[in-house]
């Protein structure tokens, strides 16, 4: 028995030569915070940064850019299903669409370089002036969400309705400079 406690106290006074060798000096207790909690996943979706995105109406039968505040600029199908609401109470003076009441949300999907907006029901082919304000509202919302210009959209966009297909190229988009937005147009009144 003796033995064992012998070899039990010259292993203990081992470990404490040991520890001490490698040169790290002895210290209390370190405060560092709170402790950790709650898990963190990788994959999870970055927290979204509400935003300023110009909605293109008309104005006097020309495009014109309409501030509005959403969540996301990166959302676009958020920033198409806004533009298809048409304009707010305090922008029908000047603001008209020639984009049609939809029943139900479009789909929007971006795929190798392409957005592609699936209309829902019987929706009717779009004019032309309504793709031009669906295909620069588009562009303008990933320019005003970060995004590079085209990071999303090959520079043209598509809309696909029931037995028809439309796309528009972006070169016909004005482009938009901070005094061109209509400031009125910032905060819509609902539409009741």
């Amino acid at each position: 028995m003796k033995g064992s406690r012998t070899a039990a106290l010259l292993s203990g006074l081992t470990a404490a030569v040991a520890l001490t060798a490698c040169g790290v000096p002895p210290s209390g207790v370190i405060e560092a915070g709170a402790p950790a909690s709650g898990m963190y996943s990788p994959s999870a979706a970055a927290p979204s940064t509400p935003a300023t995105v110009s909605l293109f109406f008309l104005r006097d039968g020309d495009l014109t850019p309409y501030p509005r505040r959403v969540d996301d600029a990166g959302d676009l199908e958020a920033v198409v299903h806004l533009l298809f609401e048409g304009p707010a109470a305090n922008e029908t003076a000047t603001a008209t669409t020639e984009l049609p009441r939809l029943t139900d949300a479009p789909r929007v999907v971006a795929a190798d370089g392409i957005l592609v907006i699936q209309l829902p029901g019987t929706t009717t082919p779009l004019t032309r002036r309504a793709m031009l304000q669906l295909t620069c509202t588009v562009t303008h919302a990933e320019a005003d969400g970060g995004t590079a210009r085209r990071s999303v959209t090959s520079g043209s966009l598509h809309v696909l309705g029931d037995g028809w297909t439309v796309t528009q190229s972006d070169h016909a988009c004005p482009v938009v400079s901070p005094s061109q937005e209509q400031p009125e147009a910032l905060t819509p009144e609902p539409s009741g």
